[in-house]
């Protein structure tokens, strides 16, 4: 069974679009400032994207609060094509908590990495269908520490489910990643030395003192 190419595929679809000359709304799930740096460089030529910042799973809620932040200034910072707006979800870390229960001790990147994707990924989509968007996407498979192709699944699950279209992505491709660290530098952007819930912090700690 040949990979999927998942770049690809999105280029088909902006390639579509545009032949009918559409700007289609796009619900844009968002991890953090310089992960959804790149994506909406690139993504703003061909959406009017929403960034729907959901992620209860960060910890500590300082640190919370200091990704919003950074995400909001970004935004207003970063000259786009089409218009870009943010929307903040509910910060519930009891959400992320129950998601994961049973998990704790998988080892980052594995099954509670999994449940995190998807918890944030069907609040996307219902968020995309409530505001009766066209497509719903994430930042997170520009990292190239992130299981694109599991991102890609769980999103056309989520898209079955809520009756709303997924935009498939593998951002780290086409140099994706790269362009966000050069991006980050030249925004000057705050970039986290954890994917952000207590257990990746944890496991990042252990690797620095050893």
């Amino acid at each position: 069974m040949n990979k999927r190419n998942y770049q690809k595929e999105l280029e088909q679809i902006i390639a579509e679009n545009q032949k009918e000359c559409r700007v289609p709304t796009l619900c844009l799930h968002s991890c953090c400032a310089p992960c959804s740096s790149y994506v909406l460089e690139y993504l703003s030529r061909y959406f009017q994207i929403t960034v729907f910042y959901y992620n209860p799973n960060i910890f500590p809620e300082e640190e919370y609060r200091k990704r919003v932040e950074e995400q909001q200034n970004f935004i207003g910072m970063l000259p786009t094509v089409h218009p870009v707006s943010f929307l903040e979800g509910d910060f519930f870390p009891k959400q992320f908590y129950q998601a994961v229960k049973g998990l704790e001790q998988e080892p980052e990147g594995g099954q509670r990495c999994f449940a995190c994707y998807a918890l944030r990924l069907e609040e996307t989509a219902r968020l995309a269908k409530e505001m009766d968007m066209d497509y719903f996407t994430t930042t997170l498979t520009i990292s190239p520490l992130k299981n694109a192709d599991r991102l890609n699944e769980i999103g056309e699950q989520m898209a079955e489910k809520y009756g709303v279209l997924w935009l498939p992505s593998d951002f780290k491709k086409k140099n994706g990643y790269k362009r966000s660290t050069e991006l980050s530098k030249e925004y000057g952007l705050y970039r986290q030395n954890y994917c952000g819930c207590v257990f990746s912090k944890q496991e990042r700690e252990r690797q620095e003192s050893s």
